[in-house]
């Protein structure tokens, strides 16, 4: 019997695992599509295009996917799947039809939480203590086709996204290797996905970055760790500067009654925030580099920096 064919559009840490599983389990992959690298982009993240050429397979990286072009090189390919491992795009109605058997995506967390972009930052933005990876069948709507299985990882409190984000990197490998045997065999379940109302989530912007001291302090722990670098990083005013906080730590004292400020006590840098609660500053940078919390610390003592 000859091994099953899959096309594969992929991108990022989940494009390369997965692209390596189905390799590892003697998946046949005539074609990789994937993202031109963008030179603005810190590449902190494995590289898709680097992996296929390793392996010796055809790699492409057109501006657009949904061409006409594209779907008649796939269709003549006669792929048995179509699999979408964080592509940055979603694939057209006309793209699915290309499969054989059928298309399918890895997203990022628990469907049918978190659909659309930047589920990891969004679940850390809101709290969550857990995420996951979800393998689904592809429609026409983002994220929203039968489920055929799902890994869940756990969010820590001080966790931030990058590391998470290598949690879900694992699970999304866990998911596939398990779920392929049963895919080939036309045995893999399909479980309905229900859409719920308030869980599809747009694109991060470097400006959603931006720190409302007047929150309580887990939310504001939650923002920094949810954008701390490689992405865009979280920022506010201090003392009239703009820093950008890059890591925080819940503390369990409490501020004085009054506005938002930066203080100092013991040799570190504290936060009061909106709700009286404090954060450890952990991190943090201004236009001249990082700033160096124990000498800052130490020049403190008896007054504060406002926050705004």
């Amino acid at each position: 019997m000859s091994p099953a064919r899959a096309v594969v559009f992929a991108y990022h840490d989940v494009g390369v695992r997965c692209l390596k599983t189905l390799l590892s389990a003697g998946v046949d992959v005539p074609l990789v599509v994937t993202v031109p690298d963008d030179p603005h982009e810190r590449q902190w993240y494995g590289s898709v295009a680097a992996t296929a050429t390793d392996y010796g397979l055809h790699v492409i990286t057109p501006p657009h996917a949904n061409t006409p072009e594209l779907q008649r090189t796939i269709t003549e390919l006669q792929p048995d799947f179509l699999f979408s491992f964080y592509y940055r795009s979603m694939l057209g109605a006309p793209l699915l039809r290309a499969a054989r058997r059928g298309a399918l995506n890895m997203h990022g967390s628990l469907l049918p939480r978190y659909r659309g972009r930047a589920p990891v930052n969004w679940a850390i933005v809101r709290g969550e203590r857990e995420s996951g990876a979800t393998l689904h069948y592809m429609v026409e709507r983002a994220d929203a086709g039968d489920i055929v299985d799902s890994q869940p990882v756990p969010i820590l409190l001080d966790d931030d996204a990058r590391e998470v984000f290598a949690k879900v990197t694992v699970a999304a490998e866990m998911v596939l290797a398990r779920s392929l045997p049963a895919l080939i065999a036309g045995t893999a379940p399909r479980r309905p996905q229900p859409i719920l109302p308030g869980e599809y989530f747009g694109r991060r912007r470097p400006e959603d970055g931006r720190i409302d001291w007047t929150r309580p302090a887990l939310e504001v722990h939650n923002l920094v760790r949810a954008v701390a670098p490689p992405f865009p990083g979280a920022f506010g005013m201090v003392g009239g500067e703009r820093w950008e906080i890059q890591r925080t730590r819940l503390s369990s004292g409490t501020a004085a009654p009054g506005p938002a400020r930066l203080f100092g006590a013991d040799g570190r840098c504290y936060v009061g925030c909106g709700d009286g609660h404090t954060l450890q500053l952990l991190a943090a940078a201004n236009a001249s580099g990082p700033i160096d919390l124990a000498a800052l610390a130490a020049t403190l003592a008896g007054r504060a920096l406002p926050l705004s």
